[in-house]
């Protein structure tokens, strides 16, 4: 017997919970907020609206489905399983940042505050969270509804391995200089230093890929959501004797590959933002990143 589908929402803290968390009492935060030209009846207006949109949306959930929720700071620590429906309640960056523990699993996005969001991944209202949730049961049977989304892959050549929907970051922990070896194919690849490298989905390119690909001044277009590209740039590549510039920027189809070989005491690799959920380089380690075999497959 096949079990029950699983809705699990996802959802991160408000900031009026965090408030409260650094500040202790409701008191102390808004005297907070209000000595830097702020009022706490807005924060604490998105934390209601936030609270109710979770319970409209877990009261949709049908009664013979099971449900759990999580919060983002625990996402790297679930265990998500193939009959699970996820339903993300926030803003688009949370869609991403729980991208890159799936596998195939439907997601819809809901979004909290309409008109404060771009709404390019939570595409719907709380009020369509039913009709949405029987939609998502298809989508996962292979009934359709859903757009599959690109995504981008990094697999170090320990196995390590990380997957995300707008870009993958690889570069120093702190962002300042490190050096690397950089190539593409069999080629032996550029020696560089740079404060990291950057590469990008069509999803991602509305964030920092498209900040990159603006202050280049690249020529062409952007990949879309779907469309089976990745684009690279490096970030402030530094010319000296023992380092180059010639590869500072380029595109990845499917099949191909960007390496990057570490020639410094310790690179990150974090996809989305998620920077406490890195993979960590040592001198001589290896990357490879491109398109991803799996996709997120998002309900429309």
């Amino acid at each position: 017997m096949s079990l029950a589908p699983r809705a699990v929402l996802v959802h991160r803290r408000t900031e009026y919970e965090e408030l409260l968390a650094r500040h202790g009492t409701h008191g102390q935060a808004a005297f907070f907020l209000s000595s830097r030209g702020r009022s706490i009846d807005e924060v604490a207006r998105r934390h209601d609206a936030t609270l109710g949109a979770l319970r409209e949306v877990a009261s949709a959930v049908p009664p013979t489905w099971r449900s759990t929720r999580v919060e983002r700071a625990d996402l790297d620590r679930f265990l998500f399983a193939p009959e699970d429906v996820v339903v993300v309640v926030g803003q688009d960056g949370l869609v991403a940042n729980t991208a890159k523990y799936l596998s195939g699993q439907p997601v819809v996005g809901i979004d909290t505050d309409p008109g404060r969001n771009p709404g390019v991944l939570v595409r719907h209202r709380c009020a369509d969270a039913a009709g949405l949730l029987r939609a998502a049961t298809a989508a996962r049977d292979g009934g359709g509804g859903a757009e599959e989304l690109t995504m981008a892959e990094a697999v170090a050549d320990d196995t390590q391995r990380l997957l995300a929907l707008n870009e993958i970051y690889l570069g120093p922990p702190g962002h300042q200089t490190a050096r690397y070896r950089l190539g593409t194919g069999t080629d032996p690849g550029e020696t560089q230093a740079s404060s990291g490298v950057l590469v990008g989905t069509g999803t991602g390119a509305t964030g920092w890929l498209r900040s990159l690909w603006l202050e280049r001044g690249a020529t062409g277009t952007m990949p879309a959501p779907r469309d089976p590209r990745l684009l690279w740039f490096v970030r402030e590549a530094w010319p000296s004797p023992a380092t180059g510039t010639s590869r500072v920027s380029g595109e990845l189809g499917r099949g191909q590959a960007l390496r990057l070989t570490v020639e410094s005491d310790r690179l990150v690799v974090f996809g989305d933002g998620m920077e406490a959920d890195a993979l960590e380089l040592t001198w001589g380690q290896s990357v490879r990143v491109g398109i991803a075999a799996a996709s997120l497959r998002l309900v429309t």
